[in-house]
């Protein structure tokens, strides 16, 4: 049995060591700065199993610029758990919550060639509303997704 619960400050430790090796050795860290931990606590989740170890996370937060608008920045499933819905729990409380202080559309990125990526945001009601290229800097293209709750 999973619990899942609001990110706080004291989990950045505990993710930012699987985030590389769950990511297959990728260097993955630096896109996850402590910051998602400070100041979008209410937003970005963690999932647990009963002994309280980590099995995956969402860092999430709210759009400054569209107000009905909320942004999902990273998500990391422990590759023990994939194939068991966390990662869709964690997308359906972050919904929950966004759409609670009053937003109606999600967007997030992915790589266009990460096929399981955009099957999985498909899967979740996300539509690719475009390619970007160079989204991310030269040859770092991204789809932009985009769910309307």
């Amino acid at each position: 049995m999973l619990q899942i619960r609001h990110a706080n400050p004291s989990d950045y430790g505990r993710v930012i060591q699987h985030v590389n090796a769950w990511w297959g050795g990728r260097e993955m860290a630096p896109m996850l700065p402590k910051l998602f931990f400070l100041h979008f606590e209410g937003t970005s989740f963690v999932a647990e199993d009963d002994d309280g170890d980590l099995v995956a996370f969402l860092c999430g937060f709210l759009s400054q610029t569209e107000p009905q608008e909320a942004y999902i920045h990273f998500v990391g499933v422990s590759p023990e758990h994939r194939g068991e819905g966390v990662g869709r729990d964690l997308y359906e409380h972050f919904f929950d919550e966004v759409q609670a202080q009053g937003r109606s559309v999600v967007r997030c990125v992915t790589s266009p060639s990460n096929e399981g990526s955009v099957a999985f945001h498909s899967a979740l009601g996300f539509d690719v509303d475009r390619v970007a290229r160079d989204y991310d800097g030269p040859g770092e293209d991204r789809a932009l997704l985009v769910k309307r709750l």
